[in-house]
């Protein structure tokens, strides 16, 4: 039986050159053959040259998500084996560059990894994964059983509830795949700092895997702090409690953590206390964060650091106005109630915001508040999350950190 075909068209198939994974439903000629969603297909030219093969799905705007660029590669078990195989792979090098080596990381990055549409996230014994797409859905029992054939892991449990998949005709399902039921919470070890991760209702897959190295740089650059033992810090949209373990390990004085769920601040709470810290009930703090800012700077309260990791603000282009305001008031807060010479730490994690208009939104808030700040570093997710040079989507998470005077 030939192979379904995706014609593209004439004024679109030069920008293959540039191996981006997403073909749009804009690009497309005509489709030769009748391919079911999930299906692959082979990307042609209208002279009939091969530009790419992979998995089609009428539903969504992304027609196609490329796999390869090889006309002599077919995408069969064994191809799927080798992806997961080079994915993992490459992460036993990069956990080598922390502290200690963790036993929760990303393992497979979606088009990051040239999966498009596949997470893999390893906490413990426990391996998560997130079906994002329809072509993935469609595989992920055999993905499943190469993963188990490749890690034994206890179990894999899948937590394919990302919005996203609404626009792939998908609903959010999640359950067991293989292997025995995680338990309710699951311990991790993030160098040296334990955690307590609920993958069957926390964010993403659990835990905030992407924040790893920037956990690590706000812990070690308060250890090398002479004065961290007088330092106040204001974690906001605090989730439970990464950044604050980090910043008590580094000897901070107190962090008051800010969410405005009851549950992770729960989960926060269990986290510091886990690892040997006093746990005052005054600071954390049930609450939307942009109200108890704007409470705390009409009381004149000022702190040496500050962390703004708030959940993503931006789901569509039409968004993007509206959350680059929620992103200039939030930071405009937080520069207003940082003392002389105070830390902020900001991040976007709206990839529809990137780091050029995410600085030039916090420029903005910087000049309302009028204060000076100076960049210390440019922040991004850590090694186990790695951005294909031909995928710029894939840097999702931007952050900085500033010096304010």
């Amino acid at each position: 039986m030939p192979e379904p075909t995706v014609i593209i068209r004439s004024d679109r198939a030069r920008v293959f050159g540039n191996r981006h994974p997403w073909v749009f439903s804009g690009a497309i000629h005509e489709v030769q053959g009748s391919p079911a969603d999930g299906d692959i297909v082979a990307l042609r030219d209208r002279d009939g040259n091969f530009l790419a093969r992979g998995y089609w799905n009428h539903h969504s705007q992304i027609n196609v998500h490329v796999l390869t660029w090889d006309e002599d590669q077919a995408i069969d078990d064994a191809w799927w084996r080798n992806q997961l195989t080079r994915a993992i792979s490459a992460r036993a090098v990069e956990n080598a560059l922390h502290e200690r080596t963790p036993n929760a990381y990303r393992l497979v990055n979606a088009e990051n990894d040239n999966i498009p549409g596949l997470v893999v996230d390893r906490y413990a014994d426990f391996v998560v994964i997130q079906a994002l797409t329809l072509g993935i859905d469609r595989r992920k029992q055999m993905l499943a059983k190469l993963l188990m054939e490749m890690l034994s892991p206890t179990g894999i449990y899948e937590r394919s509830d990302a919005d996203v998949r609404v626009k792939e005709g998908l609903t959010p399902v999640t359950g067991l795949l293989a292997g025995r039921k995680p338990p309710p919470l699951i311990e991790i070890d993030e160098n040296g700092r334990r955690f307590l991760v609920d993958i069957y209702n926390g964010h993403k897959t659990g835990f905030y895997l992407d924040q790893r190295s920037n956990r690590a740089t706000l812990g070690n650059w308060l250890r090398f702090d002479p004065e961290a033992d007088t330092r106040t810090i204001l974690n906001c949209f605090s989730y439970s409690g990464g950044f604050s373990v980090y910043a008590l390990d580094g000897m901070a004085k107190r962090v008051i953590n800010i969410d405005a769920s009851a549950d992770a601040l729960a989960l926060a709470k269990r986290n510091v206390a886990l690892n040997g810290f006093p746990t005052p009930e005054e600071d954390f703090v049930l609450g939307d964060v942009f109200d108890v800012l704007r409470k705390y700077r009409a009381e004149n309260q000022r702190f040496d650091v500050i962390i703004l990791d708030p959940p993503k603000f931006a789901n569509n282009q039409k968004q993007v106005e509206g959350a680059t305001r929620g992103y200039k008031d939030i930071n405009m807060l937080a520069f207003q109630l940082l003392k002389p010479g105070g830390m902020l730490m900001t991040y976007s994690c709206s990839g529809l915001v990137d780091a050029d208009l995410f600085q030039k939104v916090v420029f903005g808030a910087l000049l309302d508040a009028r204060r000076d700040a100076q960049i210390v570093m440019k922040l991004t997710a850590g090694t186990d999350h790695p951005v294909s040079l031909t995928f710029p989507e894939g840097a999702y998470l931007k952050g900085l950190l500033c010096r304010v005077w």
